[in-house]
Formats: structure tokens, C-alpha cells, sequence
């Protein structure tokens, strides 16, 4: 326990192959991996919050690299805007679609991931060739591959969203639950960086 958070020794042998491209540096020391969905509240509040900070501090800097894995459990339309994401990355545009779900992120389960109106939302990203986007959302081409990351997630021991593992150049892993600040963060990215 550290500042009323549970920290936890973690799997740190996980293959992220699947999930996001990394953000940062391929030979950070330190891999942040998120567990999450883009339908949770609490992810995006860590995502404005907390992310920004780390990106600053630590990804800018070489330190750490930030790998997101989907891990969609809120509702029947997290599966396909979790797809969705891997359709902007074959654009290059991956981590600016992340944040731009996030920043745009409706009410859980309140149809604003679903369909034609995720396509309409898409269609506000700057620099995303829409017709192309929306072409691989119909497609499915990535639904299995949401669906083995969720598989991943969850045999890691992640559970609900978001969760982390924070995993040092020793390859041990904190797993770190919920939107926790920045300090938390701080204070595990810190530790690994000395081992």
C-alpha cells in the first residue's frame, strides 16, 4: 500500500505486440501499459489528467514508453471503437484518434461509439482520410485483434479500466489500478528507473 493505493507485483512478460504502437521511444527503460476502454469515465479523466504529465516528463524525455491494450468491457459498442482506433493507425494517426475519443467521449452506453455516429465523430480528426477509415470499420479487419488484446488484458490480472503495469529494465512489473494521479505514477516510474 503506498499513499492509499495498492500497488502489486504484476506479469511483466506480456506480449504487446498486438496493442497500440508504442508511444515514445522503443528503448525506454520504463513501459507503462494501459489497460483500458474508451467508453470508461475514468479512463478519460486519467487520460487528461495524469497522461499529459507523464508524456511530458518521462515519455519526451526518453524515460518511458506508453502502450495501450484494449481492453473493451463497457457495453456491445466498445468492441468496434476499440477497431476503429487500429483503422486511424493504419493512417498514422493512432495516438491523435486515442486522444481525440477521449476528448470527445459521450456517456457510457449512450450510443456515441456505435456506428454511423462514431463515423461522424471520425470525421472531425483532422488529417483522417474518412472514406478509407470507414471503409476498414466495416470491414471488421480488427476485430480479432480487440479481441485478443482483451484476452492479454485479462489474463494479466486487469479487471476493470484502467488498468497499469509499470514495468522497470529489471522486467518487474507494479500494476497500478484505477485513474490514479500523477504522483502515484511518479513515485512507481521512479522506483524502476533505479532498478
Amino acid at each position: 500500500m503506498t499513499g492509499g493505493i495498492s500497488l502489486s507485483p504484476a506479469k511483466a512478460a506480456l506480449n504487446t505486440n498486438s496493442g497500440s504502437p508504442a508511444l515514445g521511444s522503443s528503448s525506454a527503460p520504463v513501459t507503462i501499459i494501459e489497460f483500458g476502454d474508451y467508453q470508461c469515465p475514468f479512463c478519460q479523466k486519467w487520460n487528461h489528467d495524469t497522461k499529459p504529465l507523464i508524456e511530458k516528463n518521462y515519455v519526451e524525455t526518453g524515460k518511458v514508453k506508453l502502450v495501450f491494450i484494449d481492453l473493451p468491457i463497457i457495453g456491445s459498442d466498445s468492441p468496434k471503437v476499440h477497431a476503429s482506433s487500429y483503422c486511424a493507425d493504419d493512417q498514422g494517426l493512432y495516438w491523435k484518434y486515442h486522444d481525440f475519443l477521449y476528448d470527445n467521449q459521450g456517456n457510457e452506453n449512450d450510443g456515441w461509439a456505435r456506428g454511423e455516429k462514431l463515423k461522424q465523430l471520425a470525421a472531425n480528426l483532422p488529417g483522417l482520410d474518412l472514406q478509407k477509415f470507414n471503409q476498414c470499420v466495416d470491414s471488421g479487419k480488427y476485430d480479432g485483434r480487440v479481441s485478443d488484446n482483451r484476452n492479454t488484458a485479462l489474463k494479466s490480472g486487469a479487471s476493470s479500466t484502467p488498468t497499469f503495469i509499470v514495468i522497470g529494465p529489471d522486467k518487474s512489473g507494479t500494476m497500478i489500478s484505477g485513474a490514479q494521479p500523477y504522483s502515484v505514477f511518479q513515485s512507481v516510474i521512479d522506483e524502476k528507473l533505479k532498478s
